[in-house]
């Protein structure tokens, strides 16, 4: 049994310290936050994570896991601490590193043992460095500590599967003793481990996310190319999936990426090859294909409804960024709402579970808690998140209580020949 302390409660520290303790170690999960961690201590979990909630409880009646705001509570005894806090994204496109400052300078004021600080946010290349430096300079007195960089590749949605099933486990650091603790951690993964400096570790991180963000552009300009020749977009990425130079994954069609990562790891990455001198095009290209979906929805259903969206009711069904996630950040549904209403229509929304952080953020949105009371007087609905339950809803339902039979399938969730047979106005992306 380890001691660790996870610094962050946030989606990748709370995932990351329940699954250290359900692995059989002592965790310490610390936030200041001081309602977050109270909540913690009752229950109630900050996210929505499938399976997070019944983890978590499992561990904190084991006593594996427990939850505090003081520093010298959670470093006392630790060998490891995790930093996994918020890098989010500046007004210049760089990432925002106060967070990770502000806990390496708390680590240092209070760690008493030597101790492996692991970088597990996603920061800049050469952050490992500059943290080293942080600790060296907070300390009250020299005591020997070693800088990791073990990147996180969780996605939400499926973040305990990723953690306990990784494809691999990058580790980076000018100490190969604490690279080979921080290895012999992660042991019981029984995944592919990549030793390597710190740098090369940090930027595997931002590469492997702008590759897969690469790859959603990629498709969706490419199902613009689908449409305008008469081939299938879901089909053609098929075919290219079946490659293994290629996969299959992510060459979904859509409205394109969003969340807590892509958007800000690709800029990041942009940023940080303009301040080397560099043009960065691809990454560049790649953020504008996708901002461009959102605007590109919102005139197809303009186009469908006449040419006007002035006075029209339109409904959207999801308003995460993705299906089994709460998060909001960086949604599609967020731009696409602002463009609806600037064009004069009335904007309605239903998800299953994202509307209690999507109130404040789309105050103008009305919220409805069921798919059917969304519908009925719409002028059109917008697949917006491929939740499940949106592919088996009673469609002669739908169009019965609709004002006029359209439907924009963001998601490409339905067969457009069924659609068509039914006598819906439709529009997929790419078919």
């Amino acid at each position: 049994m380890k001691q660790i302390c996870v610094v962050g409660v946030g989606y990748v520290g709370l995932v990351t310290a329940a699954c250290f303790a359900d692995l059989g170690n002592r965790v310490t999960a610390l936030d200041v936050n001081e309602e977050r961690v109270a909540n913690l201590k009752k229950g109630i979990m900050p996210i929505y994570e499938p399976g997070l909630d019944e983890l978590v409880k499992r561990n904190v009646k084991a006593g594996r896991i427990t939850f505090t705001t003081s520093y010298t509570e959670a470093l006392k005894g630790a060998e490891y601490a995790f930093i996994a806090v918020g890098t989010p994204s500046g007004s210049d496109g760089s990432a925002d590193l106060q967070y990770v400052a502000a806990a390496a300078t708390s680590i240092a004021k209070n760690m008493t043992a030597p101790l492996v600080l692991i970088n597990k946010s996603t920061v800049p290349i050469g952050t490992g460095d500059w943290v080293a430096d942080i600790v060296k300079g907070a300390q009250p007195k020299p005591i020997d500590f070693a800088v990791v960089s073990c990147p996180e590749f969780l996605r939400e949605g499926s973040a305990i599967g990723d953690f306990m099933s990784p494809h691999r486990t990058v580790i980076g650091s000018l100490d190969r003793e604490a690279a080979n603790k921080v290895a012999h951690l992660h042991l019981p993964l029984r995944a592919p481990i990549v030793i390597t400096d710190l740098r090369t570790a940090e930027m595997i991180k931002y590469a492997s996310n702008a590759f897969l963000a690469t790859k959603i552009s990629f498709i969706n300009e490419l199902a613009d190319l689908c449409e305008r020749v008469g081939a299938d977009v879901k089909e053609v990425a098929a075919g290219m999936g079946y490659d293994a130079r290629i996969g299959r994954h992510f060459l979904d069609a859509g409205l394109g990426w969003g969340g807590s990562c892509f958007p800000k790891d690709v800029e990041a990455l942009a940023f940080m090859a303009k301040e080397k001198g560099l043009d960065p095009k691809i990454l560049n290209s790649v953020m504008e294909v996708n901002y461009d979906r959102r605007k590109e929805a919102v005139k197809s259903v303009e186009t469908m409804l006449g040419g006007t969206l002035k006075g029209k009711t339109i409904g959207l069904l999801g308003l995460a960024f993705k299906p089994n996630t709460d998060d909001m950040r960086d949604a599609p549904a967020i731009d696409i709402s602002a463009e609806l209403i600037e064009a004069g229509a009335k904007v309605r929304a239903y998800d299953p579970v994202a509307m209690h952080v999507a109130r404040p953020i789309l105050p103008a949105v009305e919220m409805f808690d069921e798919p059917y009371k969304l519908a009925d007087g719409c002028d059109a609905l917008m697949v917006i998140t491929e939740w499940n339950e949106f592919k088996q809803l009673d469609l002669e339902k739908v169009k019965g209580l609709l004002k006029s039979p359209v439907i924009y399938d963001g998601r490409n969730i339905y067969e457009p020949g069924r659609m068509k047979d039914m006598g819906f106005t439709y529009r997929a992306i790419g078919r």
